[in-house]
């Protein structure tokens, strides 16, 4: 049927109030309103039952396919648990608890007519990743960016996550990015966890100084440890997707929840939320396991006292001094890098003639060239 003008309720209305009186043509009506006898006749009696005439709602007194109520409930609390988890990993964490999940598409669906879906975020998921077939064989090291906290103070969160399973060994509110705080915070979580092979990072201090393999005083710490430092290729932040991912998911999870006021309550709500997301958040990049499922601790421990390089007692060993970065060689001095400042370095014989390696342990650090005149 169809109505020509104004409201369709004021229209119905129009055509009930004229075929209720006298003498009124319901036919004629009918035919000036556009519609069929049965459906002016349909008018009628619900309006003379005392019902509205307005159109009745199509769906179903009962709907078999709809998901259960318990069901529902079971999601939302998740949902509201967990604010920012999409319908993916609403879907996981339903089924490690036991429950069989609907799919995700249903999730979604449960989550839209509850009101609980918000802006979406992300975009297109990166391309060309790399993982370590192993925990432990690389860590990736970053720090946050800053966070002003509600009192003023600035958190500079610091991150580290193990490459292989995702798995965020170390999640630190630190006051500043020195390398004294890097180092201690760093020495805890290493104590924890074990020593892992190698770990990744920009060229950003403490950890760089803005160009690829500079030795810095941390570097050299690592190395001790046995732990090589690998600077990410400038230009290229892809190369440390997985910590930007994090960063990320820490804000929207944590930063974005929670007015922070300190730097122990920084550290309170990061210890909450890093329980959380190793051993509870279904992740995305791992095939929706959690991290934990895919982590073990290393089997390298934290040394009791911090290994020293070991030369052979024919070998050229050279102090470096406390404020320079030179060794003395062949009565002239060499430079090397102020990283090894009071460190011990031996200078052994490379193949071509006049040319020798600085090293520090088996890692050779700077080179001398005799014949140079510099």
């Amino acid at each position: 049927m169809v109505w020509r003008s104004r409201s369709v309720v004021d229209e119905r209305l129009e055509f009930c109030r004229l075929a209720g009186l006298e003498g009124a043509n319901v036919s004629a009506l009918c035919q000036r309103f556009g519609i069929s006898r049965q459906t002016g006749y349909v008018w009628l009696q619900r309006l003379q039952a005392g019902e509205p005439v307005e159109d009745r709602s199509r769906r179903p007194h009962a709907s078999p396919r709809r998901t259960a109520a318990d069901l529902e409930g079971a999601v939302l609390d998740i949902r509201d648990e967990h604010p920012a988890w999409g319908a993916r990993k609403i879907a996981r964490r339903l089924q490690d608890l036991g429950t069989a999940p609907p799919s995700a598409s249903t999730v979604h669906a449960i989550l839209v007519r509850h009101d609980r879906i918000g802006p979406q975020m992300g975009g297109q998921p990166a391309l060309g990743r790399f993982e370590r077939e192993a925990p432990n064989l690389l860590w990736q090291m970053d720090f946050k960016g800053r966070t002003q906290l509600v009192s003023g103070l600035w958190c500079h969160p610091l991150t580290v996550i193990d490459d292989h399973s995702r798995f965020a060994v170390g999640l630190e509110a630190c006051a500043d990015e020195r390398l004294q705080t890097v180092r201690g915070r760093l020495e805890t979580i290493l104590r924890r966890h074990g020593l892992p092979m190698a770990i990744y990072t920009d060229n950003g201090n403490p950890w760089g100084t803005g160009v690829p393999n500079q030795w810095t005083r941390l570097r050299v710490w690592l190395l001790k440890l046995g732990i090589d430092l690998i600077h990410a290729r400038p230009y290229h932040p892809q190369g440390r997707g997985k910590n930007e991912r994090f960063h990320r998911s820490l804000k929207a999870e944590v930063f974005d929840f929670a007015a922070l006021a300190s730097h122990a309550q920084a550290q309170q709500a990061f210890d909450r939320w890093r329980d959380i997301y190793n051993h509870y958040r279904p992740h995305q990049g791992i095939d929706m396991a959690v991290p934990a499922s895919r982590y073990r601790p290393s089997p390298r421990p934290f040394p009791d006292r911090l290994p020293e390089p070991d030369y052979n007692s024919g070998e050229i060993v050279r102090r470096v001094g406390t404020t320079k970065g030179y060794v003395s060689f062949k009565g002239r001095a060499w430079r090397v890098p102020n990283a090894f400042k009071t460190e011990c370095l031996a200078i052994r014989p490379l193949q071509q003639d006049g040319l020798y390696g600085v090293f520090f342990g088996a890692t050779q650090v700077a080179k001398i060239d005799l014949k140079s005149q510099d």
